[in-house]
């Protein structure tokens, strides 16, 4: 998966449990794409304290997701429902299919609630 993709999911799921300063920074640099300098000017620190908070709230986020799995859950989850729909869109041609593709969805479903 792509880092900034994997960090800004760590963040959605996990970013509210960031102090306010740490949310605000991180927020900057990862959502709205300002460099380092310009964050540290704006919030009166330097280049490398900014550098240090966002390695610092990317480790927090990650700690998050290796003890409550959350992301990779989520990801999971999204990946069978695409598969359902996949099913469905191929059962359309055939009632005798559709009932077969109907049986594979009832267990991918069953998974995605044992998941939960």
């Amino acid at each position: 998966m792509d880092k900034i993709l994997e960090q800004t999911l760590l963040f959605d799921f996990y970013g509210e449990l960031l102090t306010e300063h740490q949310k605000d920074i991180y927020t900057q640099f990862m959502l709205e794409d300002l460099s380092l300098s310009e964050i540290a000017q704006d919030a009166g620190i330097s280049r490398q304290g900014v550098h240090d908070l966002v390695k610092r709230c990317q480790k927090i986020l990650e700690g998050y997701e290796e003890k409550l799995h959350l992301v990779e859950r989520f990801l999971s989850i999204k990946e069978k429902v695409h598969e359902m729909n996949m099913i469905l869109d191929s059962s359309l041609e055939n009632k005798e299919e559709a009932k077969v593709m109907a049986m594979k969805i009832r267990k991918i479903s069953d998974t995605i609630i044992e998941e939960l």
